[in-house]
């Protein structure tokens, strides 16, 4: 072998490029069958729904052009309080499900009251329908009179906090208890005590494990600060409910809920995204 072909790049041979312009023109074939069965479903839909025979009252009800523009404004302003409310209760809810979620992984008898506690907890408020917190939370606690007056907002900021850390708290418990018992006994056979093996090995490669689920619990949270709405705070969905009320057209519901689609979509990609990814990543080490 001379000293040329050692040094000569590595270049793919005749039948590896065939193989890739194979690839190629499947996946082309693929995205354009796609393409086109999509247009040819969405033509279906439009065709079928504007020859029936309510299309146009529903279009003047749910999709009049002036009205829209009218009720952009005004929802816009209450998006900015359902994203006020998001980013405080996405904090709670982070601290007090990590809280939960380490209490019920906690080991010996001593602590089997605050397990049962934290046990409690998360059946309780996963059991329990958010639009009824919100009632307890929003009408109950301020009716006691223990608390100054508080805004709306701030209630039901507490309720969608206390609902969803018991979700949280959950999914941070499964992915905690997937961390094999190795690692904890590794840790502590370096020094580490039981709360920093817990913050230092353990929470960390837990929450890898669960990232989807929690993603996934955080799209919903995005969706359910509507809900405060019923507390009379001026949100997104109480100031279309104030535009129906003017106009008598439900033109702001559909706006409304194109912001909160808007909000959501993101998160939404970035979590199926990451499911793929983090799959793809099994199955190669699996593979391995």
């Amino acid at each position: 072998m001379t000293q040329n072909a050692v040094d000569a790049p590595w270049q793919p041979s005749e039948l590896e490029l065939s193989r890739r312009r194979l690839r190629k023109r499947a996946t082309t074939k693929s995205v354009l069958i796609a393409f086109i069965s999509s247009v040819v479903v969405a033509v279906a839909v439009i065709v079928v729904v504007a020859n029936t025979p309510g299309w146009v009252a529903v279009r003047e009800m749910f999709f009049n052009p002036q009205v829209a523009l009218d009720s952009i404004g005004p929802i816009f302003q209450g998006l900015l309080v359902n994203l006020l409310v998001l980013a405080i209760a996405a904090v709670g809810v982070a601290i007090f499900g990590t809280l939960l979620a380490t209490l019920r992984t906690l080991r010996g008898p001593v602590f089997f009251p605050l397990r049962a506690m934290a046990a409690a907890y998360t059946d309780l408020f996963r059991g329990v329908p958010l639009l009824i917190v919100l009632y307890i939370i929003g009408y109950g606690i301020p009716a006691l009179m223990i608390f100054p007056r508080m805004p709306p907002a701030f209630w039901g900021t507490i309720a969608i906090i206390v609902t969803y850390s018991a979700y949280v708290a959950e999914v941070l418990r499964a992915g905690m208890e997937a961390v094999h018992p190795s690692q904890r006994v590794a840790a502590r056979s370096l020094g580490l005590s039981h709360a920093q093996t817990l913050r230092i090995v353990v929470i960390p490669q837990g929450v890898r494990k669960v990232v989807p689920a929690l993603m996934n619990d955080f799209v919903s949270m995005q969706k359910d600060v509507g809900l405060i709405s019923v507390l009379g705070v001026i949100d997104a969905v109480r100031a279309a409910q104030l535009q129906v009320a003017d106009t008598y057209n439900y033109t702001p519901y559909v706006i409304a809920g194109l912001f909160f689609i808007i909000l959501s979509w993101p998160m939404i990609r970035l979590t199926d995204g990451l499911a793929a990814r983090l799959n793809k990543r099994e199955q190669a080490g699996g593979v391995v």
